[in-house]
């Protein structure tokens, strides 16, 4: 043999190596078409054998996968905060820092800048409350403890008040989601700070109060003002601008609105007029009462005619020295007595078949000086000095008794000075005839110099004008009171 067989061993010699059977199979190799389509750029029709071919523009029907939570979201099982409370977080470390530091370094315009910010601040806060409080209603939270509502919950945990509660959740139901009345100019102010939660309430209230058959561009366009107002005024002024905003926008439409909303007010304020009056037993009558507006203001302007004038005296005693700074309460409960005091019993309806005015009975020895107490005829008691100083004009009926108790005189309002006589007074003694004392003509009492039951004439001689205070005190039996020879009396207190 000249030549090698390949099937020998290395030198070429040894035994021939069997060929192999010929039902023997070998595998073809698989071929790589991801590195024959780099090699190449084609991707051949073979590599597609057996496989399902989607085009791009189609959605391949598998059910898709469960996607992942983004970063943030709160996932069960996973300790992951939603980013709303990592916010809340962050602005509360922000707002832990001292924010008194460097505060000394606040120019004055800086600090005007710095409180309208903190004070939007707050308002974009309140916002995001009333809009929770919304939220936790629909996903009812308030299940949780067994409160009846997402409001009373938040009531019960911050220990905030239920009115400012059911507030936050009347703007958040007013101002969240697609289904929102006010999300097209409400909520967009509150969600920026524009108006406080306070202001919306008011806004909402009005908006709701509008008619039902109102257009929706004109709703819109009421909606759009009271934003545009709630700028420049508060709540209490917006309360009053929505009852008129249909005017404002609408005059056409909005009088009669206004007319039938007024209407049913006061028809509500005549049928809700309360007045309770009880007596404590310690000489004192404690009242309460509701009236219409009207009247109110009526009640309002007659006091203010007594009550509004401010007045200092040289008054020795400082418990009976009028003091410019008393509260308004005070002046108004003196003004209501001084009220009801000058009174007119010919302008009272007959009550019982005479006039509603009220009868003091005291004896004679009480009415010339003495200290025995009067009594009324409604069944209380006063003091022998308050009677004799009613008796001087308020429109009471002093029945003057004898030891037996026989009426000696009935007292008439005839006694009383006329308007004439006051003028005339008023002309010569220009106000209170105390010294010391500048109260004007119009804030005094006339008084008789000599008593009416001491023979006394009712006459510009015989009378002078006293305020109120003094008018009181010369009837006081701690007071001295002496006739100076300018005219003008001079009081003393008894030690």
């Amino acid at each position: 043999m000249t030549g090698g067989s390949s099937t020998g061993d290395a030198d070429g010699f040894g035994p021939p190596v069997p060929e192999p059977p010929a039902d023997f199979l070998v595998d073809a190799p698989e071929p790589d078409w991801l590195e024959h389509a780099f090699a190449t750029g084609e991707w051949p029709e073979e590599a597609t054998l057996g496989c399902r071919v989607v085009s791009r523009e189609s959605r391949y029907d598998a059910p898709d996968p469960a996607a992942e939570p983004e970063p943030g979201w709160v996932a069960p099982g996973v300790d992951v905060g939603h980013p709303l409370l990592e916010a809340i977080r962050t602005a509360t470390d922000v707002l832990s820092a001292d924010g008194r530091t460097g505060l000394g370094w606040l120019s004055a315009p800086q600090t005007g800048i710095a409180l309208v910010d903190a004070h939007r601040l707050v308002a974009r806060a309140s916002a995001l409350v009333a809009v929770l409080v919304q939220h936790a209603e629909e996903v009812e939270l308030h299940r949780s403890n067994g409160a009846s509502t997402a409001a009373v919950w938040l009531a019960n945990a911050t220990a905030t008040t239920r009115r400012d509660a059911y507030r936050f959740a009347r703007v958040g139901e007013a101002i969240i989601g697609d289904t929102s009345r006010y999300r097209t100019h409400l909520a967009p102010a509150c969600e920026t700070g524009g108006v406080d939660t306070e202001q919306a309430d008011v806004i909402v209230k009005a908006l709701d109060a509008l008619p039902q058959g109102l257009p929706a561009e004109l709703r819109l366009q009421a909606e759009e003002a009271m934003v545009g107002f709630a700028a420049d005024h508060d709540a209490r002024a917006l309360r009053a601008i929505g009852k008129r905003i249909l005017t404002v926008i609408a005059p056409e439409v909005g009088e009669a609105h206004e007319a039938a909303l007024l209407e049913r007010e006061e028809r509500e304020a005549r049928a809700t007029s309360r007045l309770s009056m009880v007596s404590d037993g310690l000489g004192r009558v404690w009242g309460r009462f509701v009236l219409p507006e009207l009247h109110g203001a009526m009640l309002r302007k007659a006091l203010d005619a007594y009550a509004a004038p401010q007045h200092l005296n040289t008054n020795d005693d400082p418990a009976q020295r009028f003091s410019a700074g008393r509260p308004t309460p005070e002046r108004y409960g003196q003004a209501f007595q001084r009220l009801l005091e000058m009174l007119d019993q010919k302008d009272l309806p007959a009550t019982g078949g005479t006039g509603a005015t009220v009868v003091v009975t005291m004896t004679l020895e009480s009415l010339l000086g003495g200290l025995a107490s009067a009594s009324l005829d409604t069944g209380g008691t006063i003091s022998a000095a308050e009677a004799r100083r009613l008796a001087c004009e308020a429109g009471l009926i002093p029945a003057v008794l004898g030891t037996k108790s026989e009426v000696l005189d009935l007292g008439r309002t005839a006694r009383f000075h006329t308007k004439a006589m006051r003028t005339a007074m008023a002309t010569r003694d220009r106000g209170c005839v105390a010294e010391g004392c500048t109260r004007p003509p119009h804030q005094t009492h006339a008084h008789h110099l000599t008593a009416w039951a001491q023979g006394g004439h009712t006459n510009v001689h015989d009378g002078c004008l006293l305020c109120d205070q003094h008018h009181h005190q010369i009837h006081d039996p701690l007071y001295l009171v002496e006739r100076l020879g300018t005219g003008k009396l001079r009081f003393t207190r008894r030690e």
